[in-house]
């Protein structure tokens, strides 16, 4: 099924950002952008705050290193060996584990963060979609609901895109 709105084809990425910003002013919050290339000013325009990856990979890395000390920790007190003099509990030969795990426990998590935050799968398959975006062209599509289609579609246009094209479910 296809999600119902208006979509606009702008030939420069100037009108495009400038019709975002305009568009997010006149209060129009749905708003999907294809570019070519991935550009800042369309991020800045579109005011996309930074990935929380970065803490899914800390919390991963932390959870991981507190673990692999836990683990370590655990088993050797479950069957105490001394050797050599040495104490059960020995910090310097734990870190190697608990650092190992941290690395798996931080990539795995990282992982998991890239779908939780890309969304990984979609359910929604269907992308109001124009193959000029993989040329040289910008789209901004704004979906709403089908009475505000009309509304949507003058709001393309007053902002100046090239083409205007209405998509209903």
């Amino acid at each position: 099924m296809k999600p119902t709105g208006a979509l606009g084809i702008f030939s420069h990425l100037d009108t495009a950002v400038r019709a975002v910003q305009q568009l997010r002013r006149q209060g129009f919050h749905h708003l999907v952008v294809h570019a070519p290339v991935p550009r800042h000013e369309l991020l800045e325009a579109l005011e996309h705050t930074s990935s929380s990856v970065g803490i899914w990979t800390l919390c991963g890395s932390v959870i991981g290193f507190v673990g692999g000390f836990a683990v370590a920790v655990w088993t050797s007190l479950d069957w105490p060996m001394m050797t050599g003099g040495k104490p059960i509990i020995s910090v310097p030969a734990f870190i190697v584990i608990a650092f190992e795990l941290a690395i798996l426990f931080g990539g795995l998590a990282t992982l998991l963060g890239f779908f939780v935050n890309a969304r990984l799968p979609r359910s929604m398959k269907n992308v109001v979609y124009d193959p000029r975006f993989s040329e040289d062209h910008f789209g901004i599509f704004i979906g709403c609901r089908a009475e505000d289609v009309d509304a949507a579609h003058a709001a393309l246009q007053a902002v100046g895109a090239k083409e205007v094209r209405v998509e209903n479910s």
